[in-house]
């Protein structure tokens, strides 16, 4: 197992996530807490010392399933991180009830890692009012007290609420969690936000290496080109070599659902082995290929000309999102900040954007089918 530093620590660069844990046979919404049991002592057989876990996870059961597997191992043989409920405005006056009821359920005294979840445009007013909601200052005492040993967040937000979010709280935090994959480097700017982090000299922790498995299940003719660079590499190999080169990557969480799944994982961590600049640049190309979709610029010409005043640029992004990735979570997160009369089904189909666009771009028309999608 390959391990980094992380302060007085020795993680491993592989992680165990606990949101696609296995699950009953005859039953797909209860986990199977014996096949969990047997996915963590394998993994903590082959080296695996980080396990993360969340409160919506499997409806919680993630967190009571991981809790007693690694319960049966000694507390300083591995560290588990969990996360307060951001995602969820609902949960936003409730953060001592949800903490205690996440060492409860889990059966912990202490979390190692701890995470403001999924920062992103819905939340960022929520989390930083710390006067009305205090989530902050109780997980800072929390610290204080050792029942967190390292505070960070993860991160589904753009730039600029990322830049909020920093600049309010970032001289307490001690990591960050993105969202890092070959695909989204470029097509969701985790490339700039890796950056950001550095400059606040943060390590970085990546979900969504797989990207839910959608990198791993591609057509052979589509990944031919990498094949012939490294003919023993697997679709999930590749995927991690590729963090592999990255520097600020400390750990990457994977979930994982089977023993094959958690085999041939570790086995891709057994040695690092980054890619070099053709296999690079061969990667990141076809991961262009994958997502080029509507060829939006955002030089915003077109909102001058809306009389509905939408943020075209930003719902071209999402379209692009949208048809690569499928509604998943991103989409309606988005759509809940845009608002009412602010998304796609709102264009009047008037075309005075199409007049002004340099790319052409028939606005109407791809508005209309993403609102059809929707």
């Amino acid at each position: 197992m390959i391990y980094r530093s992380f302060q007085d620590l020795k993680l491993s660069a592989l992680g165990m996530g606990g949101m696609r844990l296995p699950m009953l046979p005859e039953d797909n919404k209860t986990v199977d807490e014996a096949a969990v049991a047997e996915l963590v002592d394998c993994a903590m057989a082959h080296g695996i010392n980080y396990y993360d876990t969340a409160w919506g996870y499997h409806g919680g059961q993630s967190e009571v399933a991981l809790g007693k597997a690694l319960r049966r191992h000694p507390r300083d043989s591995y560290c588990i991180a969990d996360k307060f409920p951001g995602y969820d405005l609902r949960n936003m006056d409730k953060v001592e009830s949800i903490f205690e009821e996440q060492l409860r359920r889990t059966g912990m005294e202490y979390f190692d890692f701890y995470l403001f979840h999924n920062v992103n445009e819905l939340n960022i007013n929520h989390y930083l009012d710390d006067e009305t909601y205090g989530i902050y200052s109780y997980l800072i005492k929390q610290k204080q007290n050792g029942r967190i040993r390292h505070l960070g967040f993860s991160a589904h937000g753009e730039m600029p609420v990322l830049e909020r979010f920093l600049n309010a709280y970032g001289k307490d935090m001690e990591f960050c969690q993105l969202q890092i994959n070959w695909v989204d480097w470029e097509f969701q700017k985790a490339q700039e936000k890796v950056e950001l982090m550095r400059k606040w000299n943060l390590p970085v922790w990546v979900m969504e290496p797989l990207r839910g498995g959608k990198l791993v299940s591609l057509a052979p003719e589509r990944t031919a080109e990498l094949a012939k660079l490294r003919p023993e590499e697997t679709m999930p190999g590749w995927c991690f070599r590729f963090l592999q080169s990255l520097e600020d990557v400390v750990v990457t969480l994977s979930g994982m659902t089977t023993l094959e799944q958690l085999k041939e994982n570790i086995r891709a961590y057994e040695e690092c082995k980054p890619l070099n600049e053709t296999e690079l640049n061969s990667i990141l190309e076809l991961g262009r290929e994958l997502t080029r979709g509507v060829p939006c610029t955002a030089c915003s010409y077109c909102t001058t000309h809306c009389p509905q005043g939408l943020d075209i640029p930003s719902l071209m992004e999402l379209y692009n999102e949208q048809t690569f990735g499928g509604n998943g979570f991103l989409i309606p997160m988005r759509m809940k900040v845009l608002g009412e009369g602010k998304r796609p089904a709102d264009c009047l189909g008037c075309r005075s954007c199409e007049a002004v666009c340099p790319q052409n771009i028939k606005i109407s028309e791809v508005l209309s089918d993403f609102a059809r999608k929707l």
